[in-house]
């Protein structure tokens, strides 16, 4: 036997490369000392160069990481680009109007293909984005609507009497009329308002004929007889037209639930003339509610939400959630005059301060 003394150096360098093999032992055997000096007197390989590897290595994977964020870069603008296009067209909106009335239709509509998986994913994208900038907090119900669908309820095309047309808020307390005491702040800021906002509708009316072209300020009608001039479109300030209106102008900044920074915040004067009827419609969301502050209400108007018919009166308001169905009409004569309300889409409620920053965010009006 070979003592362990003499194989020291040999030893050494076999339990370096085979420690689990040889176990440490401290004896070898003679049939053990060919093959090991025979791999300890191997030439040693120079191994290739590893700071060329890791250049080389490096360079590749930060080609594959920028062509992959400018990919992801150029989708989310195209899609930011279309929500913000459906938007500004009124798919998110609907103008103010009495005239939600532009909003999309209820009874028998589809959405278009793959409307819903796209602003869905785009919801979700920008929730996300918020998130990461500030919390998840408060976003429990923001989060599902993000992630479980557009509206609530049945298929699409299905007739429902409750169906927001591009974000559904699930666990929202709703009804079709809200009560003036949810709102008490705005609602008698606006009615203590009444007489300057009419005003502000006398300097700026004229005789809505539509046989002379339209004054400047006001929209094209959305539907036959329906005229409004915007104040605030889609979460947009319309400079020029609150410079024609200070009084109504002053009301807006006001508020304390007014949705100004959201594309489906919008606020002005709503027209429709006598023997116009808009057929039934549901809004965008039932995030918001919309105050109608009556302006000029002849006899023969209505307006039925969910089912509900409801009267306006002048110098007061009527809080509406506009993602039930609803319709609007005009039966009185010609010489009754047109009905002209000021309409102003506030928060909903029952959405926590958290979540309204949250859809501020998801719905800037910059999209």
């Amino acid at each position: 036997m070979w003592k362990g003394d003499s194989l020291g150096g040999i030893q050494g360098a076999a339990m370096e490369g085979t420690d689990g093999e040889l176990g440490g032992q401290g004896n070898l055997g003679l049939g053990d000392a060919p093959g090991l000096l025979t791999r300890a007197s191997l030439p040693i390989m120079p191994p290739w160069p590893l700071p060329l590897a890791s250049s080389a290595l490096t360079l590749f994977l930060g080609a594959l990481t920028s062509l992959f964020l400018w990919y992801c870069y150029r989708l989310g603008s195209q899609e930011l680009q279309t929500l913000g296009a459906r938007s500004r067209t009124g798919a998110v909106s609907g103008g103010p109007g009495g005239c939600s009335e532009a909003s999309r239709p209820c009874p028998g509509s589809t959405r278009d293909p793959g409307e819903g998986p796209r602003t869905e994913g785009l919801v979700s994208r920008r929730l996300r984005a918020y998130a990461r900038r500030y919390s998840w907090a408060g976003m429990g119900r923001v989060r599902r609507a993000a992630q479980g669908g557009l509206s609530p309820g049945e298929e699409p095309g299905v007739l429902g009497i409750q169906r927001p047309g591009l974000f559904f808020l699930p666990d929202l307390p709703s009804v079709p009329f809200v009560p003036r005491d949810a709102q008490r702040h705005d609602v008698e800021l606006l009615e203590s308002s009444f007489p300057a906002i009419l005003r502000d509708f006398g300097a700026i009316s004229w005789d809505f004929s539509g046989t002379t072209p339209l004054p400047r300020g006001w929209s094209p009608p959305l539907a036959p007889g329906c005229y409004q001039l915007l104040l605030y479109q889609a979460g947009r300030c319309q400079p020029s037209n609150c410079r024609r209106c200070p009084g109504a102008y002053r009301a807006l900044r006001g508020l304390r639930s007014f949705m100004s920074a959201n594309t489906f915040g919008n606020a002005g004067f709503s027209v429709l003339l006598p023997g116009a009827q808009l057929e039934g419609r549901c809004g965008p969301t039932n995030a918001r509610v919309r105050c109608h502050l009556g302006l000029k209400i002849p006899a023969g108007c209505e307006l039925v939400v969910g089912g509900e018919p409801q009267c306006w009166a002048e110098g007061h308001c009527l809080l509406v959630d506009d993602s039930f169905l609803h319709t609007v009409a005009h039966n009185g004569s010609p010489e009754d005059g047109p009905r002209v309300l000021f309409i102003v889409d506030l928060w909903h409620p029952s959405v926590a301060g958290a979540e309204r920053q949250a859809l501020d965010f998801v719905f800037a009006p910059d999209l």
